[in-house]
């Protein structure tokens, strides 16, 4: 699809709320000549205690790696034959950088709904991107 419509950035993590989201940025792309963009972000996770050096088994992260960019090359290919981008770090972050790097016109992202304690200790990626992002962000809330 040709982008004359600019880039609408949809972050994926591959559960229904992500799913409604890319749903309604492919409806909202259609309508204005937008090319839609998946962005997935992984992170490993990484232990520490004393006296131990913090480290991943060896081939663990290329692993995590190639698991990860099939899963989202698969369903930019179930999808339409999509665009996707694999980035690694702390999502947030990494959703915003890809918008900034792919001249995004607009954010279309699931969020959880989280509140009460499971939102202050797991947080809301969705919340720090909208809260951080210069241009307009859309969230979509599974039911």
């Amino acid at each position: 699809m040709a982008n004359e419509g600019g880039v609408i950035v949809v972050p994926t993590d591959f559960e229904e709320a992500s799913v409604k989201a890319l749903d309604l940025a492919k409806d909202l792309a259609g309508r204005i000549g937008a090319e839609v963009v998946l962005v997935h972000v992984y992170s490993l996770p990484v232990y520490t205690y004393p006296g131990l050096e913090p480290g991943l088994l060896p081939g663990f992260h290329s692993e995590v790696m190639a698991a990860a960019r099939r899963a989202l090359e698969q369903l930019g290919v179930a999808q339409g034959g999509l665009r996707t981008m694999l980035r690694e770090g702390d999502a947030a972050i990494e959703i915003l950088d890809a918008a900034k790097d792919l001249g995004a016109r607009f954010i279309v992202m699931g969020t959880h709904g989280r509140r009460g304690l499971s939102h202050l200790f797991l947080g809301s990626v969705a919340e720090r991107v909208v809260r951080r992002s210069p241009v307009p962000v859309m969230t979509v809330r599974a039911p």
